[in-house]
């Protein structure tokens, strides 16, 4: 067998091949330290590597701490809102002076504002309430007045 078919053989039988020339379309060829396409492991200490650099100890030498089981329920509540501020959805709307308001809890609310100003339903609002001592009827829901100002 002449040279070059014993070149060409052992280039079938896993030899490594030689790099095409610029004119030939072939797909990219795996760049040397890879494994058949995937990227090469980035050296140690540097972004993206896995490996902490010498002498430095890894950001998380230990494991984080776990909160433990409580004891007993908290003694006052954790979620401390003003009492005198809601926030809903406007169900019942306009210039007033009556206006429904529907909170996150499915609470309704008939609110008495005369200086409250235009509120559309729909709008998504946080008002400054009272106890109402006035005797206006504003419909259905827990009768509050609108403080203003």
């Amino acid at each position: 067998m002449p040279d070059d078919q014993a070149s060409t053989q052992a280039d079938r039988a896993g030899q490594p091949e030689s790099t095409p020339s610029a004119g030939t379309a072939q797909g990219p060829t795996p760049s040397a330290g890879t494994a058949e396409g995937r990227a090469p492991t980035p050296p140690a200490g540097t972004a993206g590597s896995p490996v902490p650099p010498a002498g430095r100890p890894p950001l998380s030498a230990t494991d984080l701490p776990t909160l433990g089981r409580p004891s007993a329920p908290p003694r006052k509540p954790t979620d401390n809102r003003p009492r005198d501020l809601i926030a809903g959805r406007i169900v019942r709307g306009g210039s007033g002076p009556c206006y429904g308001l529907v909170d996150e809890n499915d609470r309704e609310y008939a609110l008495h504002g005369p200086d409250a100003g235009e509120l559309p339903i729909g709008a998504f609002v946080t008002l400054r309430v009272a106890p109402r001592t006035d005797g206006v009827d504003c419909g259905p829901g827990i009768p509050l007045r609108i403080v203003t100002g």
